[in-house]
């Protein structure tokens, strides 16, 4: 299919969201797959919010981009959702300050904090949600389907982008000149937390920057689940 032809289905599927899913929102994380998103919503369907998760440990560089986001898109509605300060500070003084580097189960547990948690609220009476999750871009996403049902949520989920190759995305953002983060351009295909985050070499995987001392199996956060179970299938 041509990137014309995905970009018309993926306006199409964002008015049906607006339309027939509200009140809807979109979980943005500064991403260039999100700002895809952000730009098409913009155009398309402007009723669906957007939200995101500042887990208080993001690079400079995305905090840049949240304000450019909304100084350009002024028609949308931005929301963000933080970690529980109480619940962080016993993390942090109970396990100190960087320990998901010591076992997969502290780092899941500080992404639950920051990020899970978050996400509920940041969900409730929602829906549906929308993410900017594409088939390509990790072993544990090649399952994905464009709409799923979010039954730890209880909602729709929706990820328009699912069959969009990672040209697709930097040639619809050079096209409509769409702001993204700065870190892309330093070899950082995949942003999350600062500490969580580094750049990748020449021909490594776009995800082998996030959690780079962990499996490939077990690198997601916890907020993209499948049957319950944290872990899709290896590719």
């Amino acid at each position: 299919m041509s990137l014309a032809a995905k970009i018309e289905a993926t306006k199409a599927l964002l008015r049906q969201i607006e339309s027939d899913y509200a009140p809807a929102t979109f979980a943005n994380s500064f991403g260039a797959e999100d700002m895809v998103l952000t730009d098409l919503i913009a155009k398309v369907a402007p009723r669906i919010e957007v939200f995101s998760l500042d887990t208080g440990r993001l690079h400079g560089e995305t905090y840049k981009l949240m304000a450019q986001t909304r100084e350009r898109y002024g028609n949308l509605t931005f929301k963000a959702y933080y970690p529980n300060a109480a619940a962080i500070e016993d993390f942090v003084n109970t396990n100190g300050i960087n320990a998901f580097y010591n076992s997969v189960e502290m780092r899941k547990k500080c992404c639950g904090i920051r990020k899970v948690e978050p996400l509920k609220r940041a969900l409730a009476g929602k829906k549906a949600w929308i993410t900017g999750l594409r088939r390509e871009q990790a072993v544990s996403r090649t399952t994905l389907q464009a709409q799923e049902t979010d039954k730890d949520n209880g909602l729709e989920k929706f990820s328009p982008l699912a069959d969009w190759t990672q040209k697709d995305v930097w040639d619809y953002i050079k096209e409509n000149q769409v702001p993204y983060n700065e870190l892309h351009d330093r070899n950082f295909p995949s942003i999350g937390c600062e500490p969580c985050t580094r750049a990748i070499a020449v021909g490594e995987d776009v995800r082998a920057g996030r959690w780079w001392w962990e499996n490939p199996e077990t690198k997601e956060c916890g907020l993209h689940p499948v049957d319950g179970k944290l872990v899709r299938a290896a590719k």
